[in-house]
């Protein structure tokens, strides 16, 4: 961080381009990039990837899509439901005014899990918007799949298949305009319970992250083929703390409604802190434990506060 002529200024979230033909392991731009990755992690909890795999017309198609469901009645929008918290349909609320969320499990195995979705909001189905999601979601599934690897082989750890095996939810979430005398803050600040989160977003920006010594700083986006790729704090537990958990919030700004897609990763099974990462400056801080359990164990009294959730259930 440096500063002009008396002012601060704020440092920018790193950029990794996943679109150059030769970003593939073996190669000489691998490596580098693997430890770009892991340090962006590390210092900041997050990087922009660009990534040129979505094809703009399944961009088009969901967030063409957004602005219909978002329209729908609130009673047909609360029969997406889910047993584990924050997964199903979320409205605003006095924490998150201007904050609506829809989720869709198992997006990238299961077609016909999008479908269900689908025949909820539109009783005569959708068929473009289920492919498109599918797609989308398998697409950029294939960009946390390539991350994983990449903080694996930076770190040098060898046996990490259980966590390359993960399951996807997608979440369809707006930010709308306030009203007047409304804050324009939509969302709380806050870490995802993801191991890893992939945030796209329509050309409105909002999304703020906050860096290791408190400040807060924009991600805006210069194009629509560059996806904001968080670490969720199971990411950080795995790591025993060496990666650092992405603090963000939303806070509205202009006069047009902020459309988000996200993409969050579940790690299927025991998830144990690698040997690799436990020595005598970084000591075990976290026992095995299971990334549904911990989901459900946020909707229990003792896991209520998202702060403290993650310690209790698994610190040691």
């Amino acid at each position: 961080m440096s500063r002009i002529m008396g002012l601060e200024t704020l440092p920018k979230i790193p950029m990794v381009d996943f679109s150059k033909e030769n970003l593939k392991p073996g190669t000489d731009s691998w490596l580098p990039a693997c430890n770009n990755v892991r340090h962006a992690l590390e210092e900041y909890g997050c990087f922009m990837a660009v990534y040129d795999q979505v094809p703009l017309g399944v961009h088009n198609t969901i967030f063409g899509a957004m602005r219909e469901l978002f329209d729908l009645p609130i009673e047909t929008k609360k029969q997406n439901i889910s047993e584990k918290p924050y997964q199903g349909y979320t409205s605003e609320s006095p924490a998150a005014p201007l904050h609506q969320g829809l989720g869709i499990d198992n997006v990238t195995t299961n077609l016909e899990e999008i479908r269900r979705f689908a025949k909820i909001m539109w009783p005569a189905g959708n068929e473009n918007f289920c492919q498109s999601v599918h797609c989308y979601s398998k697409l950029v599934a294939e960009l946390d799949r390539m991350v994983v690897r990449m903080v694996l082989e930076s770190y040098g750890i060898e046996n990490g298949s259980h966590i390359e095996s993960a399951s996807f939810l997608v979440r369809l979430l707006k930010s709308r305009v306030p009203k007047m005398n409304e804050t324009n803050k939509a969302f709380p600040s806050h870490c995802d319970k993801s191991f890893i989160s992939i945030l796209h977003q329509n050309k409105v920006n909002g999304l703020e992250i906050q860096t290791k010594d408190g400040k807060w700083i924009s991600h805006e986006p210069p194009s629509l083929q560059v996806f904001l790729v968080m670490a969720g704090e199971v990411l950080t537990a795995w790591s025993n703390g060496r990666i650092h958990p992405a603090r963000h919030r939303v806070v509205v700004k202009g006069n047009e409604a902020r459309y988000t897609l996200g993409l969050f990763s579940t790690i299927n099974g025991m998830i144990k802190v690698p040997e690799e990462l436990v020595d005598d400056h970084h000591p075990l801080q976290f026992k095995p434990f299971d990334h549904t359990g911990l989901l459900h164990f946020l909707g229990t009294k003792e896991g209520r506060n998202p702060e403290t959730a993650l310690k209790a259930y698994c610190g040691l």
